[in-house]
C-alpha cells in the first residue's frame, strides 16, 4: 500500500489535495493554505502548495470543472493566491459552483493526468 509522505512528488500530492478539497467542497467549507498544509503534512508548510494546487487548478480548467482550488484561501485576505487561475471579480460565484458540483461523481484524476495538465498550462 502506498502512502503520501514527505518525499511524494507534486502530482501525487495534488491527488492528495484533490481528495481533501472535494471533501471540503461537498461540505461547503473553505480551507486556508495553512489548514490545508496541516492536513497534508501535519505541520505548517508555507510555500509548498502553489505547484500542488496548480496541478489541481489546471486539471479543472482543462476538463471544464468548477475551480476547485477557489476554496483554498489566504488567512488574512480570504482569497486564493495570485497564481491560482480564478478571476477575483467572480470569486463568490466560483465558490458556489464548486459547492454545487457533485465531486463524488468524478473519478479522481491519476497523478499522471494532473501532471499533464500542469505541464500544458504552467
Amino acid at each position: 500500500m502506498r502512502k503520501f509522505n514527505p518525499s511524494s512528488n507534486h502530482p501525487d500530492r495534488a491527488l492528495q489535495a484533490w481528495q481533501i478539497l472535494i471533501s471540503a467542497a461537498m461540505s461547503r467549507q473553505t480551507l486556508t493554505y495553512k489548514g490545508l498544509s496541516r492536513l497534508m503534512y501535519q505541520k505548517d508548510a508555507a510555500g509548498v502548495l502553489d505547484k500542488i494546487l496548480g496541478h489541481v487548478a489546471f486539471f479543472c480548467k482543462d476538463h471544464r470543472l468548477p475551480a476547485l482550488t477557489s476554496i483554498v484561501v489566504g488567512k488574512g485576505r480570504g482569497t486564493p493566491g495570485a497564481d491560482i487561475p480564478v478571476n477575483p471579480s467572480i470569486m463568490d460565484r466560483a465558490r458556489e459552483q464548486v459547492y454545487a458540483y457533485d465531486w463524488y461523481n468524478v473519478v479522481p484524476p491519476a497523478p499522471a493526468e494532473l501532471a499533464a495538465s500542469f505541464a500544458k498550462n504552467a
